[in-house]
């Protein structure tokens, strides 16, 4: 049976591709049966996104994402730009290990701004900033990276174009470069750049119905880039497909 971490790295899976708007409604009922569980272990799950403040719920609306205002968007953005910029500020510099981890994110990014799933592009994209931290040596700022990657995710343009996917990825690609030169002022003057064009870049987008779309983004991401590092646990890399379920009728708001 799918556990109540694998369903909340599913969502999260999600939010990052970017295939589940903000306020999106996430039933239980319908989650429960896409992934053939109690609704006890999604409650439990979509608990775990609400106390990191990604998911809420109401009386009246039940259980649904984010909706992220003007002022939360910024403090969310100004959040990351102060946490990656710092990590930099302060490390030493990469050995070869790390540096190789990196290079390899790199090329799975190259892979994905060259393919057609845009879902597939915005993970790998927000992924480097969690790979990053991780091989800067934080495993616990890494894990709020995380978090509050998800949460830019939700703010940031749903249908990001090429080009700027492009622009995101070379400058990835600097970073790693200022990095192996061990030169970590410029690696962080880059990540401050990186992330402040995002921010000029903020939109809030508009909710919409998830119901309909909530199967298709809750798909699993491609099985290659399984092993990427937003996964919060070894257990999440062998989550296995949901059960297709019988068809069921859209829940009132």
């Amino acid at each position: 049976m799918t556990s109540a971490l694998q369903i909340s790295d599913r969502l999260l899976d999600a939010i990052l591709a970017k295939k589940l708007e903000p306020g999106s409604r996430l039933g239980e009922q319908q989650l429960a049966e896409l992934f053939d569980c109690s609704r006890t272990i999604v409650r439990e799950a979509l608990v775990r996104l609400e106390t990191r403040g990604l998911v809420s719920v109401s009386a009246r609306r039940g259980w649904y994402l984010l909706e992220p205002t003007e002022r939360q968007a910024r403090e969310a953005f100004e959040a990351r730009l102060v946490i990656e910029t710092g990590l930099l500020r302060g490390a030493r510099p990469l050995g070869a290990a790390e540096l190789r981890l990196l290079r390899d994110h790199l090329r799975h990014q190259s892979r994905a701004i060259k393919g057609t799933d845009v879902g597939l592009r915005s993970f790998i994209l927000g992924d480097f900033h969690v790979c990053l931290a991780r091989c800067l040596g934080n495993e616990l700022l890494a894990q709020t990276l995380r978090d509050l990657t998800v949460r830019t995710a939700l703010i940031a343009t749903h249908h990001q174009t090429q080009s700027e996917a492009r622009r995101s990825f070379e400058e990835h690609v600097g970073i790693v470069a200022a990095l192996e030169a061990e030169d970590m002022p410029l690696a962080e003057r880059r990540m401050g750049v990186h992330l402040r064009t995002w921010k000029e870049k903020l939109r809030l987008a508009s909710g919409s119905d998830p119901l309909a779309t909530l199967r298709q983004a809750l798909s699993p991401i491609a099985t290659v880039e399984q092993g990427l590092h937003t996964r919060s646990s070894k257990e999440t890399r062998s989550i296995r497909r949901p059960a297709r379920p019988r068809p069921v009728s859209q829940e009132k708001s």
